[in-house]
């Protein structure tokens, strides 16, 4: 049986679109067939696996408004064991349009039923809100994974969001959890990341991911060619990484004790590589 999994965060800037396109190709490199959803109105997941938003003819825009299905809306293979249903700037008018609109949370849930089982990972990228382009991403999934950046204000919008799901678990999706927290930005020069790791730890406890995403030119580089930073560079750090998420997540990474030296081995990279990125070769 197939997973939805919503990229969630009501916070701007923590790594959503990110996560979503360099996970789901993590993931396929295992063999995992993957879907993304592009239900953020940017579109940054759509341009950031390199399809040009404005030659779209059809998008989550006109599956939402029942104006096509899903299958007519999918991009195939966009990289290997990868599909995309791309988005635009059209999304926006979703919402106003399905003010009236019977179950209108549930119209992404509903068309993504006719195909959830033809992939092992459905990742949704949702927007930095809880409208109701966010509602019908949390509808549809089963769980959730939320990028937090290690950052002071890194738990602002999280309480609001497991309010909000408090009230979807109540009403329209009794089985979403909380698949993993990823903590992301992670700049090891600084004294707060550390801090804030313990923090958010502290809070969600054993559902943070032992990976940590860091600050990375490269992944900052990678959209800009349209690529996941697997196949853009497949060596730097932030590419090793999400390959170590993506084991992680299937339950393939290992033992505490390599997991651990791992950690402390990838921060001495980033270590160096982030005193690099902050002089003159950034």
């Amino acid at each position: 049986m197939s997973k939805i999994i919503c990229i969630c965060n009501q916070k701007g800037g923590t790594g959503k679109t990110t996560t979503t396109i360099n996970l789901s190709a993590a993931l396929a490199e295992l063999n995992k067939k993957i879907l993304i959803v592009d239900a953020d109105p940017q579109g940054n997941a759509t341009s950031g696996v390199g399809i040009n938003k404005s030659e779209l003819d059809k998008s989550v825009y006109e599956v939402l408004l029942h104006k096509c299905s899903i299958e007519e809306a999918l991009i195939k293979d966009i990289y290997p064991n990868v599909d995309i249903v791309p988005c635009n700037i059209d999304l926006t008018g979703a919402e106003i349009e399905l003010v009236g609109a019977l179950a209108r949370e549930n119209r992404l849930k509903k068309a993504l039923d006719p195909i959830r089982n033809k992939y092992d990972y459905i990742f949704i990228d949702s927007p930095p809100s809880l409208g109701l382009l966010t509602l019908n991403s949390l509808v549809a999934s089963d769980s959730i994974i939320v990028p937090i950046q290690c950052e002071f204000y890194a738990l602002e919008g999280v309480s609001q969001l497991m309010k909000t799901m408090a009230l979807i678990r109540d009403g329209l999706n009794p089985d979403i959890g909380i698949e993993g927290v990823l903590l992301t930005m992670a700049d090891f020069r600084t004294n707060l990341t550390t801090e804030v790791i313990n923090e958010i730890r502290r809070y969600f406890k054993e559902k943070v991911y032992k990976t940590i995403i860091p600050r990375n030119v490269k992944l900052s580089e990678a959209p800009s060619h349209g690529k996941p930073i697997t196949l853009y560079d497949t060596h730097s750090i932030g590419a090793l990484r999400y390959k170590q998420l993506a084991k992680e997540i299937l339950g393939e990474s290992g033992n505490s004790s390599n997991q651990l030296r791992t950690n402390r081995l990838g921060s001495r990279e980033m270590l160096v590589e982030q005193s690099k990125e902050s002089g003159t070769e950034e």
